[in-house]
């Protein structure tokens, strides 16, 4: 356990629209503004998803360049991590064009789920030669991972990728709990996936809609890091009577914290602690050569391929 705690901060994600809430953050100059108010609340990183105009989820690497060319005018330390889901989008060419992004606009993290599951009414369809292929551009990027685990079966795949050499240490991982088809805010199903975690791995929590609260307060209590924003939950209650703001799930997170009396863990810290460079100007996996152009996109199995 630590006493500095991991806040991931997740502003948008893929659902919320503003007909459900007009407190989400859909255009880049709205999320720009949500992580700036959230940089002065206290997060360690963040981790962004791109919007189109009409609201629907977007994959384009200008999207994605825009909101970090954005953020780290005021936040050049930050930890930025961008979505390669292929909830919606689900060819390699959109899944990896975001890891395209070089120089300051280089992502230092992207996303990694590591198998298909269901939602409430959808699926996201991650086949193993598609998550193959992502970590495979990742590790020649220089571009960690976020590994989403939703599952046990899903850190064991972790493990897999480990022993193929696709990952490296040190390894960074969310635990998103209580979707309907997986593991949910239990403390069983969670101490089962910590105990296989690998060494030298740090982890947040996140609980999907209502047990966001219950999850994030285990997760502090334990010196966990915590996931949180309107991504996950834009319900502020479990009544569902009180539409979140990002500043206000934020707030009750920093209230949690200051009362089991430890702190936000500061972005340089992390960037320590993941081997990132050092921000301002330097993103990514510490000690990566810049490659002057990203990698061909390696074959999928069955047809699936960009």
């Amino acid at each position: 356990m630590t006493g500095r705690i991991i806040v991931n901060f997740t502003p948008t994600g893929m659902l919320p629209r503003k007909r459900e809430t007009p407190h989400v953050p859909i255009s880049p100059e709205e999320i720009v503004r949500d992580v700036h108010s959230a940089c002065r609340l206290g997060i360690s990183m963040v981790h962004l998803h791109a919007r189109n105009s009409d609201e629907t989820p977007g994959y384009q690497k200008e999207i994605y360049g825009e909101m970090i060319a954005g953020i780290r005018a005021f936040a050049p330390e930050l930890v930025i991590c961008v979505s390669t889901s292929g909830r919606v989008h689900n060819t390699l060419a959109a899944r990896s064009e975001v890891l395209a992004l070089d120089g300051p606009l280089k992502p230092d993290m992207a996303s990694l789920t590591l198998s298909s599951l269901n939602f409430n009414r959808t699926a996201s369809v991650n086949e193993p030669s598609m998550i193959v292929a992502l970590a495979g551009m990742m590790k020649e990027r220089g571009i960690r991972p976020e590994l989403e685990l939703f599952d046990v079966g899903m850190v064991n795949y972790f493990r897999y990728l480990i022993k193929k050499e696709l990952l490296r240490p040190p390894y960074y991982a969310n635990l998103i709990l209580g979707n309907i088809a997986c593991a949910q805010a239990d403390l069983l199903h969670i101490g089962c996936m910590i105990r296989d975690f690998p060494e030298d791995t740090l982890f947040s929590l996140g609980g999907v809609g209502g047990p966001q609260l219950a999850v994030n307060s285990l997760a502090i209590a334990m010196g966990w890091g915590v996931r949180v924003g309107l991504e996950d939950n834009y319900w502020y209650d479990e009544a569902r009577t009180i539409l979140a703001t990002n500043d206000s799930l934020l707030g009750r997170v920093h209230r949690i914290i200051a009362a089991g009396e430890k702190e936000v863990l500061p972005p340089g810290e992390l960037r320590a602690r993941l081997r990132l460079e050092p921000g301002f100007g330097r993103y990514g996996t510490a000690g990566t050569p810049e490659a002057p152009s990203p990698p061909p996109a390696p074959k999928l199995e069955n047809g699936h391929g960009s």
